[in-house]
């Protein structure tokens, strides 16, 4: 029975579009479906949402061809401030500064909305005659054989090919049809989401303040905005988010403080439960996950869809090797060094956020002087703090070609 594509993809968001993409450009011939129209994805309007981009990710899309369509409203993060405190008091007297001058690279990274990103994604994919794009398409069904992966779609009809890629979110339906179990915690925790402009411009830096219930980050967009991503007890957001603007808006402020003067809400307000969540296995025969469905891990550092696009650097990758040497793309043996490449930093990020997450999180005075003199001594050390820029712009570890800004 002959294959309808080489690779299916399910879930059509971020990663799954960067995804096809990648893939196409190595030769592959890819289906790609998503239960959302294209017209909701491809909303033109400010709604308030954005990334921060490391500078790996941004050679990434450099080499797909999608840079040029974004780089005009991405805005670089040239500094980092990173304090403790709590709301209404300030920030504590140590804190840690990242200065972009101090890399040899450039900026760490860059801050784009979501819909510029998504808009060119759509295009570049809708303009590519090796993605076929199936919106408003639910899948209900999958088979994994020796030779093939199928999707059963829910008008009752099937799709086939060599291998099957997951990229449907932290619930990923692929991952549970084929048994892969999740391992995890709930933090009680809510992010709140939204976009402020404000009076004072934010000179291209990007703030992460620290409060016993959980972080503040504070990131730089065009034209005097702000992207706002602010953790709450599940409780207090939940109560937040049933405010009226001008209520959020006096709830922010305290937080916020008035450094930047003064601020008002911009775009849409949104909130995301928190979570940790880990696939037992990234991998299976002719199945791979891909971003949120194989990991979730804590916002407060922006790497969700940084380590999502790593996967799929690390996925093409192995892929083009596979391909070149006349090898089944879609056999475990092959697969399996894909999930071998990224389980150690997958697993190393996932913890290294729960630990700065609930180190931070509390207002204990014993660890908060622990803390704050931490802070202290990695902003008096030159080395450490190179270090940690340059893993907040993506430059260590084992790097895929793609976010070297490299063809494979």
């Amino acid at each position: 029975m002959e294959c309808d594509a080489d690779i299916i993809i399910v879930g059509g968001g971020l990663n799954g579009c960067t995804a096809a993409l990648a893939l196409a450009q190595i030769g592959q011939d890819v289906i790609l479906i998503d239960a959302m129209p294209k017209e909701i994805l491809a909303d033109p309007a400010f709604d308030g949402r954005g990334y921060a981009l490391a500078l790996t990710s941004k050679n990434m899309l450099n080499v797909l061809g999608l840079w040029k369509e974004v780089a005009e409203d991405s805005c670089p993060i040239l500094d980092i401030k990173v304090s403790d405190g709590r709301a209404g008091e300030g920030a504590a007297p140590w804190f840690v500064h990242f200065d972009h001058t101090e890399i040899e690279e450039g900026p760490m990274g860059y801050m784009l909305e979501d819909r510029f990103l998504r808009q060119a994604l759509l295009q570049a994919i809708d303009g590519n005659p090796a993605i076929r794009h199936l919106d408003k398409t639910k899948v209900i069904d999958q088979e994994i054989t020796a030779g093939m992966a199928s999707v059963i779609l829910a008008d009752g009809k099937v799709l086939r090919s060599k291998l099957l890629i997951g990229c449907d979110g932290r619930q990923s339906q692929v991952a549970k049809r084929a048994g892969i179990k999740r391992s995890g915690w709930d933090y009680n925790q809510t992010s709140l989401v939204c976009a402020i402009s404000h009076e004072l411009p934010h000179k291209n830096t990007a703030h992460q303040f620290f409060m016993p219930s959980g972080p503040l980050a504070i990131l730089p967009l065009n034209d005097n905005k702000s992207s706002i991503v602010w953790t709450e007890t599940t409780a207090r957001a939940a109560e937040i988010s049933a405010m009226n603007d001008a209520d959020y808006m006096a709830c922010l402020r305290p937080c916020f403080g008035d450094f930047l003067g003064e601020i008002s809400l911009q775009g849409g307000r949104y909130s995301y439960p928190l979570n940790l969540t880990l696939a037992d296995r990234f991998v299976d025969n002719r199945l791979a996950l891909v971003g949120d469905a194989a990991h979730g891990v804590h916002p407060l550092a922006g790497q969700g869809l940084n380590l999502g696009l790593r996967d799929i650097a690390a996925l093409v990758e192995v892929l083009a090797t596979a391909a070149r040497r006349g090898e089944d793309i879609g056999a475990l043996d092959v697969l399996s060094r894909f999930q071998q490449w990224r389980r150690f930093d997958t697993s190393s990020s996932v913890a290294s956020t729960d630990i700065i997450n609930k180190l931070f999180s509390n207002d204990n005075s014993t660890i908060r002087i622990m803390r704050d003199l931490g802070m202290g001594l990695i902003n008096s050390t030159p080395f450490a703090r190179r270090g940690l820029m340059r893993q907040a712009a993506g430059l260590t570890g084992d790097l895929p070609k793609l976010l070297q800004g490299k063809m494979i």
